[in-house]
């Protein structure tokens, strides 16, 4: 009770005089209330007063539906060879849109406050699906066993592993004062078992990609809620090691790695997709050849529909469509930092930024890679790439994004230090203002 004291203006001494002889007040009532409802997980929820962000909901339906015409672009003759039919590929993807933009829009309304309740069975049951797929029940492709079969659905587990660490994590932050959160202990040390864990079980698949960003976003996460840098930089420090370890203790990473330092003299071996990859965008231009008349997709360019889609849009669209489209994802990731700045609580920043950062480091990694500045890796494109558990996993995130983004009574500066938080990240300044909305002591 003592930064509910602190809250409404009174030492602990004077309180606790008084309160025998005199009679308590609406406002104390309220405040009584609020953190006796917080500290049993049920807060009540700041009142949602304006609508999602428009401006990042625009922007991520375009980019879905631009990803649904280039994978039938650059799919089209390959589902007709597989498949023949060739639209497969188009109607799956089509199938896909139209449910992740249906969970997006109900997420988007789905008060994330009440996620904290769901954070952590969602990550346990994920660890599960992770353990089942990377010890032999998952479904084996190209090396590795990323994928639960159910049907003619593919779920892949390390997808939703990424958004349940940001959620579990922002949640798990969020309840710690700052001093808790700058301690090695309880700041930076209590979430690494986690998250190892988590790591673990990528690699076991194998999964280096998925692995390195459940990493990169705990970092990420650790950061932005103050643990201190130095923890932060020895933690690299100490993984960089075991990293040079995993790269070269495989022959297979070690000629990604050769052939992405030279891939033309590597042109029909292990640096063959950059090569195409390169040349399709050489053959766009300024203004492509025309959407549709690719001819890197003619069984040329390996993975043209899925971790390469984006050379087909620099050939088809040229340099003009390309930055069209990077400009796209520079957008959603300035309304989804905004979005951060502006969240009512400390939870809803930390969810903001990790689901921002998920979004933004996938794509920028898929990109690098089409362009050889990055050595081969199997990240899609968000939103544009084919693949069904991607697109819905990242719907499903920038529906909690939205839903961060939409104005709510209470909002205060992040610019102000505050010595305690509750459970949902709620400060002092918080609990005064809604105080005072109500009509007792602020």
């Amino acid at each position: 009770m003592g930064w509910l004291r602190r809250a409404i203006g009174r030492p602990p001494a004077a309180d606790d005089a008084a309160s025998s002889r005199r009679t308590v007040g609406p406002g104390e009532r309220a405040a009584a209330a609020e953190e006796f409802s917080v500290r049993a997980g049920h807060a009540a929820l700041p009142e949602v007063t304006g609508p999602a962000d428009g401006v990042l909901t625009g922007a991520v339906i375009a980019l879905v539906c631009f990803g649904v015409v280039m994978v039938y672009s650059s799919s089209a003759v390959l589902a007709y060879s597989r498949h023949d039919d060739g639209q497969h590929f188009l109607v799956r993807q089509s199938i896909y849109a139209l449910l992740g933009l249906f969970g997006m829009v109900v997420l988007a309304r789905f008060d994330y406050h009440r996620l904290h309740v769901l954070s952590r069975p969602i990550l346990v049951a994920t660890v599960l699906l992770l353990g089942a797929t990377a010890f032999g029940l998952g479904k084996s492709a190209g090396g590795a066993s990323r994928w639960i079969e159910l049907g003619p659905i593919h779920i892949q587990p390390a997808e939703v592993a990424k958004i349940a660490m940001i959620c579990w994590l922002s949640y798990s932050l969020s309840k710690k004062t700052r001093e808790r959160i700058r301690s090695f202990k309880f700041g930076f040390l209590a979430p690494m078992p986690a998250a190892l864990l988590v790591i673990w079980l990528c690699m076991k698949q194998p999964d280096f990609g998925s692995a390195v960003m459940v990493g990169l976003l705990t970092f990420v996460l650790l950061f932005t809620a103050g643990a201190r840098l130095s923890y932060i930089l020895g933690a690299s420090a100490l993984a960089l090691p075991i990293i040079h370890h995993v790269v070269m203790g495989s022959e297979y990473r070690v000629r990604r790695i050769v052939a992405y330092l030279s891939p033309f003299q590597y042109r029909y071996d292990e640096g063959y997709q950059i090569a195409e990859s390169l040349m399709s965008f050489g053959s766009g231009g300024v203004t492509g050849i025309g959407i549709g008349d690719s001819r890197q997709k003619l069984f040329f360019l390996p993975e043209a529909h899925t971790d390469f889609i984006s050379a087909i849009v620099g050939e088809e669209l040229g340099f003009i469509g390309f930055a069209l489209m990077v400009l796209t994802y520079l957008v959603v990731l300035q309304r989804g930092f905004r979005a951060a700045f502006r969240a009512v609580d400390d939870y809803g920043t930390y969810l903001a930024v990790g689901v921002t950062m998920f979004i933004g480091l996938q794509a920028f990694t898929n990109l690098a890679v089409a362009l050889g500045l990055l050595p081969t890796k199997g990240l899609v494109l968000p939103f544009v790439s084919f693949g069904g558990s991607a697109l819905l996993v990242n719907c499903a995130a920038v529906g909690i994004l939205l839903n961060v983004s939409r104005p709510r009574a209470g909002a205060y500066s992040h610019q102000h230090e505050e010595p305690e938080a509750t459970p949902l990240g709620a400060t002092p300044v918080n609990v005064r203002a809604r105080v005072a909305q109500r009509g007792g002591i602020a």
